[in-house]
């Protein structure tokens, strides 16, 4: 096992893995529940290999909480024009009215693009309103009704693959989950792409409970950490909803002696966000929680989650919760070292990494 110092332990540099790029997976498992499935007992420091996805009830409990984000990725890059006749593209980011008219987006090249200035989208305008750092703009389509920007986004929006995602082919069925249901996502949840409905029945069959929050994936949870000390990176704002039924299966769930299981580190922080003064409220926040190595888990109990990108808040994520698991092996270096290692034998055992490919479920 590799050795990480506590004080290496916030240094970007520790969270490096090596990964061939061959290892990044293009498509989806098909059916989507047949991707590989490791299951990580940390306090037992047990690790269990042989798994497709849909095995997962074979590790799921009758009390037990799945939590699941049910946010709904839309078509949200965009090409344009600008007034001088140049190509400009516009990556919408954060809706900020009930309307769904007036966005902040990140915009190339942004440095021609200014304060009112005008962009136009087939026989549509866009109105630059504010100017923000690091390329964001504040802009607002020239449409009356919500529903006339939907139509409009789903003739000339293009689905916002990572770009580590090189094929061409049209992948709005597969980057969504079989769930979702508000829009506003620019991203998927993606350890939830693994689920079918077929496999949600089973789930539920068990005894398990299923129930939803919402978190507008946006810049907060891919902009990537460029701090030397992660503890330095801020994460940008993103539109979280946890109802009062959510909260209320959560409460049964915990009496009852059952786990909370998020699915993806999205569910998991929106589950963290809510956590207050010892309970769990409900209602609509944007979340900037960054969650890293040091931080103690409030209310998820397991997780279920992708392989995540070298230096991501992501794998910090999942470190920091690997690490609220082992009352009994390790400090949080011990766990850190011992996730990347697992990161690195699974890559050279040919798993499939990121958005499409396998995943994790540590307990």
């Amino acid at each position: 096992m590799r050795q990480i110092s506590h004080e290496d332990l916030y240094k970007l540099s520790s969270y490096f893995y090596e990964l061939p790029p061959e290892r990044i997976a293009q498509y989806p498992a098909s059916p989507r529940d047949m991707s590989r499935l490791l299951v990580w007992d940390v306090e037992k420091n047990t690790i269990l290999r042989e798994n497709f996805f849909r095995d997962i009830t074979n590790f799921l409990r009758p009390n037990d909480l799945l939590v699941l984000n049910d946010t709904k990725v839309i078509p949200a890059r965009l090409i344009g024009q600008r007034e001088s006749g140049g190509q400009c593209e516009i990556f919408l980011l954060k809706n900020l009215t009930g309307d769904f008219l007036t966005w902040e987006a990140l915009v190339k090249p942004a440095r021609k693009i200014h304060k009112n200035a005008k962009i136009k989208i087939d026989d549509v305008f866009i109105n630059v309103l504010d100017e923000k750092p690091e390329g964001i703009r504040e802009i607002k389509f020239d449409f009356n009704s919500r529903e006339d920007f939907m139509n409009f986004l789903d003739k000339s929006g293009r689905v916002p693959l990572p770009p580590y995602i090189k094929n061409n082919n049209d992948m709005r069925a597969a980057y969504q989950t079989v769930f979702a249901r508000h829009d506003g996502s620019v991203a998927a949840p993606t350890a939830s792409l693994h689920f079918t409905n077929e496999l949600l029945e089973k789930i539920k069959s068990i005894g398990v409970k299923i129930s939803y929050v919402t978190l507008h994936v946006g810049l907060g949870t891919f902009r990537p950490v460029k701090s030397a000390d992660i503890r330095e990176h801020e994460i940008h704002t993103e539109h979280c909803e946890l109802s009062q039924e959510t909260a209320d299966l959560i409460k049964e769930c915990k009496l009852r002696g059952g786990r909370v299981i998020a699915s993806g580190t999205t569910a998991a922080r929106t589950l963290e966000s809510f956590a207050k003064d010892g309970e769990i409220k409900t209602g609509i926040l944007d979340t900037n929680l960054y969650i890293y190595p040091g931080y103690k888990f409030k209310i998820v109990d397991a997780l279920i989650t992708n392989f995540h990108l070298p230096e991501s808040s992501l794998l910090m994520l999942v470190a920091s919760f690997a690490a609220n698991k082992a009352k009994n092996f390790g400090h949080e270096e011990e766990i850190l070292a011992r996730l990347l290692d697992i990161y690195e034998d699974c890559a050279k055992n040919n798993w499939r990494f990121f958005s499409f490919g396998d995943a994790m479920f540590i307990r």
